[in-house]
């Protein structure tokens, strides 16, 4: 099996079709016994303290599982990215470069994926064959998603979980789909989970992976994430090609193309409130002042460094934020 290294999202259906399996290094590093061990790695090799953990992660993933091939988004995602494949290339790992343009239009993201099939030499053919084959697939997490917001029968570590495998497949798209099968068989059969309040997750995927529960014990539940969403290309069914289909996923380009998004999402789902998170010293901390400025519900500013743990610092500013929202919710709906 010939495996290839991926930093985030790119169009893996031309990897598929030109005979390679996917492996986004993001899920190695996060769900790592010790993530420590891959940011020691980097640090040690002279990355500074003060460094984006995930970035460093990665690196650090490279060199221990002897990663020979990634592909690195050089435009559409974090800049940190572009130094990084630098870095590893003097490693003498291969690097290919993909990226999302910041035009966001039909012609300029099939250029991209055009070039990218020519670095492949695989044909539009057969990347389209690889995309009908990841429908099914891509149908079943859309499903497990609508479950967790129609019934509340999904938690929000699952839907996030599901989803964030999307960027890979799992390693076998079949085998993944055989899984989603089971799951949601299980999940069609629970009871409704009874929280009080709908929060949405906007952002990248966490590093503290216990948010999620911590969230549920302040009897709030996580029905929306935004970027995990955007993995299993919930759109495809509606895009007539492989560019169509990467023209829509949001995440890569302007931040009003995902403000847009977020408001159907807030109102489809009833969400009360959203929690914006980023990783520290990431550029994306900016961006939060254009979301609070165009969200009209409550939001909240958190930041993840290197701990898996929420700390007890962002506990206490969730746990204020969230008795918050509960006394407008009571306040409004005492008030209509």
């Amino acid at each position: 099996m010939k495996y290839i290294g991926i930093t985030t999202t790119v169009p893996s259906e031309v990897l598929i079709a030109a005979g390679y399996t996917p492996l986004d290094l993001n899920n190695i590093f996060i769900t790592a016994d010790d993530i420590s061990k891959y940011i020691k790695i980097a640090e040690e090799d002279g990355f500074p303290a003060s460094y984006c953990s995930w970035i460093k992660g990665i690196y650090g993933v490279c060199l221990s599982h002897d990663i020979k091939e990634i592909v690195a988004v050089v435009s559409g995602d974090c800049s940190n990215s572009i130094v990084l494949a630098e870095l590893l290339a003097d490693r003498g790992i291969i690097v290919h470069p993909f990226e999302f343009p910041i035009s966001r239009d039909y012609l300029s993201i099939k250029s991209s994926i055009d070039k990218f099939m020519n670095h492949f030499n695989v044909s539009l053919e057969e990347v389209e064959s690889v995309r009908k084959s990841l429908s099914p697939l891509r149908d079943k997490i859309i499903e497990l998603d609508k479950l967790s917001y129609t019934e509340c029968k999904v938690k929000g570590f699952e839907n996030h979980l599901y989803q964030v495998c999307m960027s890979d497949f799992n390693l076998d798209y079949k085998k993944f789909e055989l899984e989603i099968d089971e799951k949601l068989i299980e999940i069609r059969d629970r009871e409704s989970l009874p929280f009080s309040l709908r929060i949405g997750y906007v952002g990248v995927p966490p590093i503290t992976t216990d948010l999620y529960d911590f969230i549920e014990s302040q009897n709030a539940c996580v029905v929306y994430n935004e970027v995990q969403r955007e993995f299993s290309m919930h759109r495809h069914s509606d895009c007539r090609d492989v560019y169509e289909q990467y023209l829509l996923f949001t995440y890569p380009y302007d931040t009003a193309s995902r403000i847009s998004e977020i408001k159907k999402q807030i109102e489809e789902r009833k969400i009360d409130a959203i929690v914006y998170y980023n990783q520290s010293f990431c550029y994306r901390s900016v961006q939060y002042l254009l979301m609070k400025k165009s969200i009209d519900i409550p939001i909240l500013h958190i930041e993840g460094d290197k701990s898996v743990n929420v700390d007890a610092r962002t506990k206490l500013r969730l746990e204020a934020f969230i008795d918050m929202v509960k006394d407008r919710k009571l306040f409004k709906n005492c008030s209509e």
